[in-house]
């Protein structure tokens, strides 16, 4: 069956699913037409508020996820949910995790879960993420929750892409701040202590202050001072505080400004990894065609060094563009 991109797009504003989903299918197999869905969805975009959450395994991202869901449905906003699970060692698929644990949403109209694989792609996020952020915004979705995969310290791309990052942590994770300290507790624009009721919760809270204290004393002007939420997502204890928490820092962001450079920076992010991505395929292309391992024999022979040999291959890049 032929694919009608605007008939596509137009059935996922209606609120569709199974347009929304075709939308997302297209993204994340690269399809050829996908220049032409993305010129379709643009100037549909802009409104949705794209929300992060990440932290180590284990935290309960997914739960808490779930939990952020019915509090966001009970103020009567649309929501959508891209859950990036690990890929399956067989199929490249998502394993489907996140998804199982948001069962209890997957009858509501209001709600679109995809479970989105990463694919090898590090980062804590599949590279598909931003596009498939912006077909949720153009189907008309008030927010969107991204959850990251769980790989721990590195998972940091959300703050490329999320209007507000929330970072969990969770007692019981061994030495708890330490376990995601080295660039994971940087990006938190909310700090959500999970299991509060659970021993050492507020050793976790003390450590953060300490943290936040200590950071701000580097800081010159007025910022934004991260709150720590305790909840219990299991139980659904807490979550008047976070969505509090997260309409404070929205709000903030709109008065300073900060909200559309962090959209500029977004919007940056994606062109570069789009163009890269092209980068990338055109090389491919040169090493089938015998051009870049042409350059890589004259580099081992010493009749090259490597960046002249890479001017060569970009000289061949322009001109079979030319």
């Amino acid at each position: 069956m032929p694919l009608d991109v605007g008939e596509l797009v137009d059935r996922a504003r209606e609120g569709q699913p199974r347009a929304v989903a075709r939308l997302i299918s297209l993204v994340e197999d690269a399809h050829p037409r996908l220049r032409e869905v993305a010129a379709a969805l643009t100037p549909h975009t802009g409104r949705a508020r794209v929300i992060g959450l990440t932290g180590p395994p284990g935290v309960g991202k997914s739960t808490s996820t779930s939990m952020l869901l019915s509090a966001l449905r009970a103020e009567g906003k649309r929501v959508g949910v891209l859950a990036i699970d690990p890929s399956s060692p067989f199929s490249g698929g998502a394993l489907l995790g996140d998804r199982i644990r948001m069962t209890e949403h997957a009858t509501d109209p209001g709600v679109f879960i995809r479970s989105m694989a990463t694919r090898g792609h590090l980062g804590g996020l599949s590279w598909a993420t931003p596009q498939a952020v912006r077909v949720l915004d153009a189907a008309g979705f008030d927010v969107v929750l991204i959850e990251t995969v769980g790989v721990g310290q590195s998972e940091v791309d959300v703050v490329k892409l999320a209007d507000t990052t929330v970072v969990l942590l969770a007692p019981g994770l061994g030495d708890g701040i330490q376990a995601a300290k080295a660039g994971v507790l940087e990006i938190a624009d909310v700090f959500v202590v999970n299991k509060a009721d659970r021993d050492g919760a507020e050793i976790v809270v003390r450590d953060l202050k300490q943290m936040i204290a200590f950071a701000r004393r580097e800081i010159r002007g007025e910022s934004w001072r991260q709150p720590i939420v305790r909840t219990v997502a299991a139980r659904g204890e807490g979550v008047p505080d976070l969505v509090k928490a997260l309409s404070e820092h929205h709000d903030w962001l709109a008065a300073h400004g900060e909200l559309a450079r962090r959209r500029a920076e977004r919007a940056a992010s994606e062109v570069a990894a789009i163009a890269l991505r092209e980068l990338q395929a055109r090389l491919t292309d040169l090493h089938g065609g015998g051009h870049l391992p042409s350059v890589a024999k004259k580099v081992v022979d010493r009749e090259l060094d490597p960046y002249t040999a890479a001017d060569e291959l970009l000289a061949a890049l322009r001109s079979d563009r030319a």
